[in-house]
């Protein structure tokens, strides 16, 4: 089944993932497989777009939206790759970095992206390609629960 054109806006600022402390991230990895607590508090931290990103991986619209109006284009970006849309990957490898392009690549089912991540030193590395296989299992479910003929409406 083809994927859908990008709709990823090129326009956006460009930038990186910050500097998030380790215990940050692994609570965004966390947050993102469904634990409230966490995203939460990722929410009330001095890293909200972690806790909307969340959201917005769970096809929120507003969260999308805020996600584009505060700032975080390399979030989207990420969040568009991961959902196939070439452009977005484009964008992150020219603009932001090679490690956010690999994730949203390894996030979309590409097995050599998550390869990549994996190389260099071990305690960098590994934790973004543990983010990635958290996108990628979200967002594999949720395409799985769309397709599935029992969910599917007749009318």
């Amino acid at each position: 089944m083809p994927k859908k054109e990008a709709s990823f806006h090129v326009q956006m600022n460009p930038t990186s993932l910050p500097a998030y402390p380790t215990k940050v991230l692994l609570a965004w990895a966390e947050a993102m497989l469904g634990h409230e607590d966490l995203r939460d508090w990722l929410m009330g931290s001095d890293h909200p777009e972690l806790g909307v990103f969340c959201h917005a991986l769970h096809n929120e619209p507003t969260s999308r939206a805020w996600l584009r109006h505060h700032g975080h284009a390399h979030l989207m970006a990420l969040l568009e790759g991961a959902e196939g849309q070439a452009k977005a990957v484009e964008w992150l490898r020219h603009t932001a970095n090679d490690t956010l392009a690999d994730m949203a690549l390894a996030a979309d089912n590409d097995d050599e992206a998550l390869a990549r991540l994996m190389t260099g030193d071990p305690d960098v590395q590994g934790i973004w390609a543990q983010i990635a296989l958290r996108i990628r299992h979200v967002k594999n479910d949720i395409e799985a629960a769309n397709n599935d003929v029992h969910r599917i409406d007749p009318n």
